[in-house]
């Protein structure tokens, strides 16, 4: 059995955000054909909601660049290695000491329920959807950092708070950040040499000197999520599509990986085959190809 996983933004989505309707036509048919797939994506799950529903995404899904995995089926939401204290408080330092503005990321269980533990893998888990997903970030004084607080609040999808109002019992399952690139740079390198943290950064906007960074714990990958998913379906391959650092853990463990023609050229170094654009349908057209799926 084939296990299909697919990457978001950059790679299964257009320009626009969005699963186009071609590429919606060859999800629908590898359901139908009975292949497995699924998606591990830097996204919360709340962010991809919108995006996934009504695609056949059927199997647990990977988000957070591997920090969540959520199952449709038994609405369930497992939590792997979020943040230690001391993880956090060595993130917050490196950002600040570049005047740059965290953005924490949590996860905070609902008024209705509490959490569960998964002896497996000794995470957290909870079994309800009504789960609170939260951004806190100290005051902003840059425009693009208020642009940023301003598309997560437009999102709908997260809760954006002061950071002065963080749960001291939060689960904090990642730290971003956003500037000028010598200050993510700086900031990747005060990173690197903390053996449980992994840093993901790229350009902000195009054109443009200004870069992100993501930041979350080493154990908590795409790869790793992946091959425990791959363990649970006894899928005998596992086909990767992803554009991004994030997404080199993936091919790391996949038998087959895969990078669009719009990714940068260590990414499509990387990977096995490199195939169309991702604005112009380049999963579907493979799928369609590999598949023969009768999509047009």
């Amino acid at each position: 059995m084939d296990l299909v996983v697919f990457d978001l933004d950059g790679t299964l989505l257009n320009a626009g955000h969005s699963i186009s309707p071609r590429t919606g036509r060859a999800l629908v048919e590898l359901a139908e054909r009975g292949v497995a797939f699924t998606v591990a994506t830097g996204r919360s799950l709340h962010s991809a909601r919108d995006v996934l529903d009504g695609h056949a995404f059927r199997l647990p899904q990977v988000f957070r660049n591997g920090v969540m995995t959520w199952n449709p089926e038994t609405q369930i939401l497992l939590r792997h290695n979020c943040l230690t204290l001391a993880e956090i408080e060595h993130v917050i330092t490196a950002i600040l000491a570049q005047d740059v503005s965290p953005f924490i990321a949590t996860i905070e269980p609902g008024d209705r329920h509490g959490d569960c533990y998964d002896n497996r893998y000794d995470n957290r888990y909870d079994n309800r959807y009504d789960n609170r997903h939260c951004i806190y970030h100290p005051p902003v004084t840059r425009e693009i950092e208020r642009g940023l607080a301003d598309y997560y609040v437009r999102s709908g999808s997260l809760d954006v708070k002061p950071l002065a109002e963080l749960p001291a019992d939060a689960d904090i399952v990642g730290i971003s950040a956003i500037g000028k690139r010598l200050s993510i740079d700086r900031i990747a390198a005060l990173i690197e040499p903390e053996k449980h943290l992994i840093a993901y950064a790229g350009t902000a906007l195009q054109g443009r000197d200004w870069r992100w960074i993501d930041i979350h714990h080493t154990d908590a990958s795409k790869g790793k999520a992946i091959t425990r998913l791959r363990e649970e379906l006894g899928a005998t391959s596992v086909l990767c599509f992803g554009d991004g650092l994030n997404d080199l853990s993936m091919f790391a463990v996949a038998d087959e990986s895969f990078a669009p023609a719009s990714a940068g050229e260590d990414i499509k170094s990387a990977a096995g085959t490199v195939i169309g654009h991702h604005d112009e349908d380049g999963v579907a057209n493979y799928l369609a190809w590999r598949y023969s799926l009768s999509i047009d």
